[in-house]
């Protein structure tokens, strides 16, 4: 919202859940075309082995990159955590990204990871502001940008053959139905806390969230240990992901113990390694979304529909699937340069200045009975 401006947003977010919603029932479309029951044997079917590496590459890359997020999440969660206590200030061991992320990975996240049934983590898994100026504008030129996170946030493709076997009756209707009411669900809840989120913070919103509450905010330091701890442990499930797929393309989906466990050692070393050197959030989301998320959801379902169906793009059923084809490119290359050249600021571990007690607001003015004006100076306390 901050980046596409929050009417535009609010427009650009309903537009991606409905692109989503159309991808995945088009996914299974092209499933029924090619006989395939899985998002690896369609592309495969389609494309080819080329079509497969291609897939298998993106399917890694998404969770690979998640697991950064997740450190980085961590870093910055647990620091300020770790501050609330006695004696522990920011120059303190305990207040240390590197250390905490470290530490994290070897005690909790490496542990876990190691696990070659996915199911025995289920225990661990159940565990206003100043004013900013053009904070409400329509809309803001790197809305590209914000179409990729929205993309990160609604992808859900690699498991939509896995759902649609499992219904009672698995026919394209009840299929789109489940589809609809699930996309539909998800984009009203993602919508309700986006605007939430921006209404707050406005200018200020940090690709963190948690990085726009004060250090002396108990209830958010209560938050943010809560959030730590649910990311550490879903680390591994995107580790499980991962894992698979290099099982999957280098060793015949079969994994020996050692082999296990070194495959497991790299990909956390060097996930880890890269959330050490990087610590801003948002860049990571948007770098996800545009090299993973976007080919994902817009490019591949679209791709493989439109080569099963047959027919002339631009015609009939096809013609939405053209578009859709046509914009995901255009997003993914636009975003991607864009995300290099323009990059978030990112003010990891800094104070917003607003937490500070002698931040003011010069020339704040109240309006009583709609005729006298009074200017203020707004302290934080009044926030």
């Amino acid at each position: 919202m901050k980046q596409a401006g929050l009417p535009l947003g609010m427009i650009l977010l309903i537009i991606t859940a409905c692109i989503t919603d159309y991808t995945i029932i088009l996914m299974i479309k092209g499933g029924n075309l090619s006989g395939a029951w899985s998002y690896q044997s369609l592309v495969q079917n389609t494309f080819g082995f080329t079509g497969y590496l291609i897939l298998s590459a993106l399917q890694f890359l998404y969770p690979f990159i998640a697991m950064i997020s997740y450190n980085i999440i961590t870093g910055d969660t647990l620091t300020k955590v770790f501050q609330r206590i006695p004696g522990v200030g920011p120059g303190h061991i305990l207040a240390d990204r590197h250390f905490l992320i470290l530490i994290t990975t070897v005690l909790f996240t490496l542990p876990l990871s190691l696990y070659r049934d996915i199911s025995k983590l289920g225990k661990c898994n159940s565990v206003s502001r100043p004013p900013v100026e053009n904070a409400w504008a329509f809309a803001h030129w790197n809305a590209v940008q914000a179409m990729a996170v929205m993309s990160f946030a609604f992808i859900c493709h690699h498991n939509s053959f896995l759902i649609y076997s499992s219904l009672e009756e698995p026919t394209l209707t009840n299929w789109s139905h489940v589809t609809h009411v699930s996309v539909g669900s998800s984009a009203f809840v993602s919508l309700l806390f986006a605007v939430a989120g921006y209404a707050t913070f406005t200018g200020y919103t940090q690709g963190d969230i948690f990085e726009n509450y004060c250090r002396s905010d108990d209830l958010a330091t209560f938050a943010r240990f809560c959030y730590g701890i649910s990311i550490i442990t879903t680390f591994p499930l995107e580790c499980f992901v991962t894992r698979e797929v290099v099982s999957n393309v280098f060793f015949n989906g079969v994994l020996t113990n050692i082999s296990h466990i070194a495959v497991t050692m790299v990909i956390i070393a060097v996930s880890t390694a890269i959330s050490l050197s990087y610590d801003c959030l948002g860049i990571v989301l948007e770098l996800n979304g545009v090299l993973s998320a976007i080919p994902l959801i817009f490019i591949i379902p679209s791709a493989c529909y439109l080569k099963l169906a047959g027919g002339r793009w631009f015609q009939g059923n096809n013609l939405v699937s053209c578009i859709i084809l046509l914009v995901g490119m255009f997003i993914m290359i636009v975003g991607l340069i864009m995300t290099v050249m323009y990059p978030q600021d990112c003010s990891h571990g800094a104070e917003m200045p607003y937490c500070s007690a002698n931040f003011t607001v010069p020339n704040a003015t109240l309006f009583s009975n709609g005729q006298q004006s009074v200017n203020l100076t707004q302290k934080k306390g009044i926030f």
